[in-house]
């Protein structure tokens, strides 16, 4: 072979080489910036507290979760603006609470692939409302608490089922991730079933006992835990007036309680009318937004502390 002509088969195999060499590198680079890789975190957006709480345990460093409600706001009531609505658009999942929480998403478009309904599973355990009485509190303007109950969670065992749904819609979307995912929800479901089991303890003890709770949001918690309970529509950021007081004094003829559960702390004009009338106030936060203070776990183990009260007083 002439000199020339192997100049030329070296360089045509170096080119070859190259060149694939190359096609490497670029493959290298297009899937380092491919989004929603598996070295990037998932972008969840979630329609309530619980759900935040859940999703960041079980995901950990691999979820980024956006709750956009603002803290002064219910989740259950709350709508979103459009920068919002295309921020849920653009997520890789968005966790639902289901049982008609978060009315808004029934009336906007969101990517049918991307929505996971957490209460899904157990949603023949729902509990219909009957007779829903118009009312507002917060900045949600007037709405009832009509057709079905939504606050699944306060039953601890329905928590664990939602997030199971969580731990599931991770594992989809990262495979690879999936042992890591059950591995954090064995561990909180763990932690929810120790405060179930501690909220039967102390409502078996005197299961007959008669509560007042301020508003119809206790279903699931009361039918779970058998608690003897009577709602009314009251606000924990106003005094009520008098047709209020005249309504609880006629229930209280028949449903004789001692103590008032409150989704919040109550001003103290409330707390010293119901004291007048015989009847102690204590909080039950059912948590569907951020707390001030802590986190879901801890908000219910104080809420589980606060009913004890109840129990042990009587």
């Amino acid at each position: 072979m002439c000199c020339s002509k192997f100049v030329k088969l070296i360089s045509a195999q170096n080119m070859g080489t190259l060149s694939r060499i190359a096609a490497t590198l670029l493959l290298v680079i297009v899937f380092s910036v491919q989004p929603g890789t598996a070295s990037e975190p998932l972008n969840v957006h979630v329609v309530n507290y619980p759900l935040k709480y859940f999703a960041e345990r079980i995901g950990g460093k691999h979820v980024r979760v956006e709750f956009p409600v603002p803290a002064d706001a219910d989740p259950a009531y709350w709508s979103p603006d459009l920068t919002d609505i295309a921020a849920y658009q653009q997520a890789d999942l968005i966790l639902l609470n289901g049982a008609g929480y978060a009315g808004w998403v029934a009336k906007v478009s969101l990517p049918r692939s991307k929505l996971v309904n957490t209460s899904k599973k157990f949603k023949d355990q729902y509990i219909s409302i009957k007779g829903a009485v118009t009312h507002s509190h917060g900045g949600a303007g007037e709405h009832a608490h009509e057709d079905l109950a939504f606050n699944t969670w306060l039953d601890l065992t329905l928590a664990a089922q939602q997030a199971e749904a969580v731990a599931l819609a991770l594992g989809r979307k990262r495979p690879e991730l999936k042992d890591a995912f059950q591995r954090s929800y064995k561990a909180l479901a763990g932690e929810l079933e120790d405060l179930d089991q501690e909220i039967q303890a102390i409502v078996s003890q005197k299961p007959s006992v008669p509560l007042i709770v301020s508003h119809p949001v206790y279903d699931y918690f009361a039918r779970r835990y058998g608690l003897n309970i009577k709602s009314l529509h009251w606000e924990p950021d106003q005094v009520p007036d008098n047709e209020q007081w005249r309504a609880l004094e006629a229930i209280l003829v028949q449903h004789p309680a001692r103590w008032m559960i409150w989704e919040g702390r109550p001003l103290q004009a409330s707390v010293d009318g119901l004291k007048m009338r015989g009847v102690d106030s204590i909080v039950f936060d059912p948590c569907g937004n951020v707390p001030d203070q802590g986190d879901f776990l801890t908000v219910m183990k104080q809420n589980v502390e606060n009913l004890r009260k109840a129990y042990q007083a009587q």
